[in-house]
């Protein structure tokens, strides 16, 4: 892969044989360096050597099938919990496979089932005796003694996965028909890393024409539990960062070996919740992480150092198999991957691909993905579809991340001939690759323009989980909307945990903190704020000078008369219906120039009342020191507050559009006490942005909107401006 100009380099295509004049003129068009294979398309010799790099791609734990199908011991598993069932005698039969899909699972009954497998009363919440329930292998039932009328029951169980989840994905999305259902062995098994070294040694020497391996990804898949009825509910259970796949009997014992306990599937089932990402975890749990996170880089190690002595680059996929892969970890380099490469719906997730340390290649795969239909059952390539409608919008939502963090590579995957009747995207991928290497070549010469100030945001997770909220879709969730907005604005983030703080206080630089999320969630922090030593490193921290905003139910644990544990610090708090016989202090009705909204820096930007999504209800003010900004119908919705020399900001809630963008953008500048640095190298119209480069002397203005838009820039002087015109999706390049 050679350096690129604007009009080729940097470009990864999907070819597919069959399609050899398409695969090598969209090359040519879209300047590509790099064609690669997908999941279901391979390449034929006049593509392989046609002089373009080439990107091979392995998922090593669905490449031995032949030895899968006759080690079935040796697949992939994890615990599932059945479905309730309520007792009405002293007896009660569960099925604990019912309501699964059993096409993906079947009961594990190799491995004592008295010994790994729990059953509970979930209403009382406790364990039933293992001498009062039995298994009938015959039946693939559980059956309970002893049991009390009116409560409910469970079966926690393991189950192997017969069927590979992206394999199943992408088999029934494409109507596949009869091609076989992949399963995936487990590499926690020493008879099959021998299998899978094997393998891999004898596919590096039947692909000499290979220049990079692409590990998709690594050996264990997110956890994704799919149901029986697909029509009414496919996804049981969903985690893009759950380790609850990598489970298995000799996993557990390995566990307790190096770290001195047991762990049971209750760990891993948690009542149905799993350990979904969204939660904060236990420290039980944050242990098994890091076992296997040890497992996967030491088998993953001696992998990828085949690949280099083959001559060959390794690059993994960061989706699909990436668990234990743990980008952000500073163990990550250990690997010694050559590259990342990460699948993008948002600027977020552009963030996450960057933010990875010790490689030296960050690519992008863009979206749509060459498939009849995207994520969500939408049509992209096929009637119905627009796919180059679908391409310029995912376009300007990576593009804000993309101006901010340097990539080093884009590109596409799936089939590329279902674009060759869409001349109109070929086009426009053409120069929307054009763009891109302007872009990365003003990241080569400098960093772009950031705020006088810097900001962390705290979660249970940390730089663990920086620049995520457990995948691509999860719109439900504060936290996704904000990391949006941020992962396209000109301010320094980073991400810190109640572990750092308690070790090392508040990073030094850092003026504000965002505390986002609801009650009990990792992005609040659940039961880490039930931890005096946090709130009050935090309260001193901001007396002093910090500032916090905080959005939706920050520092939630309720304690007696209280509730949000920063409550002192915002200046608000959260009645949850214990506080009716309590009074509340009557504020101000706001009121300025927009009706019901005060006029405030903060505000300056609005044209009517912010949309802020799902936001939380009955917030209330402590006293007169908080002002009411927004408000509906008695309930605070943003508010501001100083706190010794320090300031905080409330808002109920937060959905990422450019208008609360713009919103959060100048609340950050106000609890930084920085207004007077606002106007510099800001745009006046919300639906634009603009990045800085001062090595270049470049300044870069996008419409992140479908219709054409004007804005106005304020230079570094505070005075001058450049108005800009910009088409519909489109991109200004100025020179000062």
């Amino acid at each position: 892969m050679q350096p690129s100009s604007l009009n080729s380099g940097d470009f990864t295509l999907p070819g597919e044989a069959g399609y050899e004049q398409l695969t090598l003129r969209l090359a040519k068009k879209w300047g590509a360096d790099t064609i690669r294979d997908s999941d279901g398309t391979q390449l034929s010799p006049e593509i392989v050597q046609s002089g373009y790099d080439i990107y091979s791609t392995v998922c090593l734990v669905r490449s031995v099938q032949p030895w899968a199908r006759v080690n079935r011991n040796k697949l992939q598993q994890n615990f599932l919990m059945s479905y309730p069932v309520v007792a009405e005698k002293k007896t009660v039969t569960i099925t604990p496979l019912a309501g699964y899909f059993t096409e993906q699972f079947v009961l594990n009954v190799e491995d004592d089932p008295k010994k790994w497998w729990q059953v509970f009363d979930r209403t009382t919440g406790t364990e039933v005796a293992k001498r009062a329930w039995d298994f009938n292998v015959r039946k693939g039932t559980v059956t309970v003694r002893d049991t009390i009328p009116g409560h409910s029951y469970t079966v926690n169980f393991l189950a192997f996965r017969i069927w590979e989840e992206i394999s199943m994905y992408n088999h029934i999305t494409n109507n596949w028909g009869d091609r076989e259902h992949l399963a995936a062995v487990d590499p926690m098994h020493p008879e099959t890393q021998r299998v899978i070294l094997k393998f891999l040694d004898g596919w590096l020497a039947d692909h000499p024409d290979t220049r990079v391996v692409r590990f998709t990804s690594m050996f264990y898949n997110f956890s994704w539990f799919w149901g029986a009825n697909q029509a009414t509910l496919r996804d049981v259970y969903s985690d893009w960062g759950d380790y609850a796949m990598t489970v298995s009997p000799r996993a557990l014992t390995e566990f307790k070996k190096v770290y001195g306990y047991a762990l049971t599937s209750e760990d891993f089932v948690n009542g149905g919740l799993y350990n979904s990402t969204h939660n904060a975890p236990s420290r039980r749990y944050r242990d098994y992480m890091a076992f296997i996170h040890d497992f996967v880089i030491a088998f993953g190690r001696q992998c990828i150092d085949r690949v280099h002595a083959a001559g060959k680059k390794a690059y993994v996929f960061y989706d699909d198999h990436w668990i234990g892969v743990e980008p952000n970890s500073a163990r990550f380099a250990e690997f010694g991957f050559d590259g990342l490469i990460k699948c993008v719906f948002n600027a977020f997730e552009v963030r996450l691909c960057a933010h990875a340390q010790g490689v030296k290649t960050h690519e992008l795969r863009l979206h749509p993905y060459l498939f009849p239909t995207g994520l969500k059952g939408e049509p992209t390539f096929k009637a119905g579809g627009n796919p180059t409608l679908d391409a310029k919008n995912f376009w300007i939502d990576a593009r804000r991340g993309i101006l901010r963090a340097p990539i080093d590579r884009i590109g596409l995957g799936g089939y590329l001939s279902l674009v060759e009747p869409f001349p109109d995207f070929q086009d426009y991928i053409e120069q929307l690759a054009r763009e891109f290497r302007l872009l990365k070549s003003f990241h080569a010469a400098g960093k772009p323009y950031t705020a006088p100030f810097k900001v962390a945001v705290l979660t249970a997770w940390g730089d663990l989980r920086a620049w995520t909220c457990s995948g691509h879709f999860t719109a439900s969730v504060e936290l996704y909307h904000v990391i949006e907005a941020l992962a396209g604005l000109p301010v320094d983030v980073s991400f810190i945990s109640f572990d750092d703080l308690k070790e090392s206080g508040v990073p030094r630089g850092v003026k504000v903190i965002i505390n986002c999320g609801r009650d009990g969630s990792a992005w609040s922090g659940g039961h880490y704020w039930n931890d005096p030593e946090v709130v009050a490193c935090l309260t001193n921290w901001a007396g002093k000078g910090g500032a916090v905003v905080g959005i939706g139910e920050p520092s939630a644990f309720a304690t007696a008369g209280q509730f949000f544990r920063l409550a002192p610090v915002l200046g608000v708090d959260r009645d949850r219906g214990e506080r009716i016989a309590n009074g509340k202090y009557k504020y101000a009705a706001p009121a300025g120039r927009v009706a019901g909204i005060a006029d405030h820096f903060i505000t300056a930007d609005l044209t009517s009342a912010p949309d802020l999504g799902r936001d939380v209800e009955g917030t209330y003010v402590l006293d007169g020191t908080t002002t009411v900004l927004a408000e509906r119908e008695g309930t605070p919705r943003l508010t501001t507050h100083a706190f010794g020399r320090g300031r905080a900001v409330y808002l109920s809630g937060f959905k990422f559009t450019a208008e609360n963008t713009r919103l959060l953008h100048r609340a950050l500048f106000w609890a930084a006490a920085q207004e007077a640095a606002w106007p510099v190298w800001n745009t006046t119209n919300v639906r634009t942005e603009c990045a800085w480069f001062a090595a270049e002397k470049k300044l870069v203005v996008i419409n992140n909107a479908g219709e054409p838009q004007q804005t106005t820039v304020t230079l570094a002087d505070g005075r001058t401006q450049k108005r800009v015109d910009l088409a519909a999706h489109d991109i200004a390049i100025l020179d000062v």
